[in-house]
C-alpha cells in the first residue's frame, strides 16, 4: 500500500509567492495515486498564510493542524487552533478561509480535498474569481468588475 511519512516529506518554496505567502508546500496526494482527492503539507513561519482569503465552487476542503497554533479566519471570523484540530471549509463562501501563522514558532498543517477540473475559486477581499480548467493557458483570473454580458462580442448578436 502506497504511504507517506509526513515527517519524511520536504516541503518546498515558490520563489514567486510575495510576502505574507511564503508557506512552504510539499503535495502529496498524487504520490499516493490520488486521483479525485489531493492532500498537501503546509509549513508556515512566522507571519506567513497559506493563501489569500477564499473559497472553492467546486471542492470541500480539510485542515488538520499538526504543529503549532494557526489562525483560521472564516465568514464568522478568526480563531487560533491547536494541533489535532480538525477543520472542514464546505463549497461556496460558507467555506472561505484563509490560513496564517501569527505566532513566533513554526505552524504545520495538512490540507486535502475533492478535485474536480474545471473548477472556480473566488477570493472575497480583492474581488477576484479564477477559473482552473486543467488545461495549460486555459485557466483565468478575473476581477468581477469586468463581467461581461453572455452575447459579448458574438458575430451577429445584436449587430
Amino acid at each position: 500500500m502506497p504511504h507517506v511519512n509526513l515527517d519524511e516529506v520536504v516541503p518546498e518554496a515558490d520563489a514567486t509567492d510575495p510576502e505574507g505567502f511564503r508557506a512552504l508546500m510539499a503535495r502529496v496526494g498524487g504520490r499516493l495515486g490520488a486521483t479525485e482527492s489531493g492532500a498537501s503539507l503546509y509549513v508556515l513561519p512566522p507571519g506567513q498564510s497559506t493563501a489569500p482569503y477564499h473559497y472553492e465552487y467546486g471542492e470541500e476542503e480539510w485542515l488538520l493542524v499538526l504543529t503549532g497554533r494557526p489562525t483560521i479566519r472564516t465568514p464568522e471570523g478568526s480563531a487560533a487552533h491547536a494541533p489535532m484540530d480538525l477543520v472542514f471549509f464546505p463549497k461556496g463562501p460558507a467555506g472561505a478561509h484563509r490560513v496564517t501563522n501569527d505566532t513566533a514558532d513554526e505552524v504545520r498543517v495538512l490540507m486535502w480535498s475533492t478535485v474536480g477540473v474545471p473548477s472556480a475559486s473566488a477570493y472575497p477581499d480583492s474581488g477576484k474569481i479564477a477559473v482552473h480548467t486543467g488545461v495549460a493557458g486555459e485557466d483565468v483570473m478575473v476581477r468581477r468588475t469586468s463581467a461581461v454580458d453572455y452575447w459579448d462580442g458574438e458575430a451577429g448578436a445584436g449587430d
